[in-house]
């Protein structure tokens, strides 16, 4: 395997848009895989370290997140961080199922609590 070189990584652009069919809406979004300050800064509104233990902000948990992930084919992100309200409006069946997605392509599953919590 080739060496991997800090030029190597900055020509690297990221994953697929991972695309997901919403009839209501009329058509299909795209998710796409945060990038870490971007993930870190979700992760520091989501989840509050009190000594041992992790509280979970489940505020408008799936609206927060897709705000940071929705875009469209051409990965332009469809909202921004302050539409996290507006967009958490939608039926809960939509963004269950887009953040389920978003939550899988973002690698984030319960086991990353119980890591925050050891950390």
């Amino acid at each position: 395997m080739a060496e991997v070189t800090r030029d190597s990584i900055r020509a690297f652009k990221g994953h697929p848009l991972k695309p997901v069919e919403v009839p209501e809406w009329g058509g299909t979004v795209y998710i796409r895989v945060m990038p870490g300050t971007e993930r870190d800064s979700f992760e520091a509104e989501t989840y509050k370290l009190n000594g041992k233990s992790v509280e979970l902000n489940r505020a408008n948990f799936r609206a927060r997140l897709l705000v940071r992930t929705l875009t469209d084919k051409d990965g332009r992100p469809l909202y921004h961080i302050s539409d996290a309200d507006e967009l958490g409006q939608q039926p809960a069946d939509i963004l269950d199922k887009l953040a389920t997605v978003a939550s899988q392509a973002n690698g984030m599953s319960p086991k990353d609590v119980e890591d925050l919590a050891k950390n």
